[in-house]
């Protein structure tokens, strides 16, 4: 659980980059079928889960331990 409560910012940004890349593939799409990313739905959720992940770490803060 704890591992859960740290990172939790990156988990938030995960499932909201897998809805925003489905949400992109249904409405945005690749209507000629070529497209690598947003022709398959399962491409577009995954690519935009870790973009979404990635985006979000960059508001987290770094914990550092002190050497004393």
């Amino acid at each position: 659980m704890n591992f859960v409560m740290k990172y939790r910012l990156i988990f938030a940004g995960i499932v909201f980059g897998a809805l925003a890349g489905f949400l992109y593939w249904k409405f945005v799409g690749c209507s000629s079928g070529t497209c690598a990313i947003t022709s398959n739905p399962l491409n577009s959720t995954l690519y935009g889960a870790m973009l979404g992940g990635l985006a979000f770490d960059l508001f987290r803060k770094n914990e550092q331990k002190s050497s004393e």
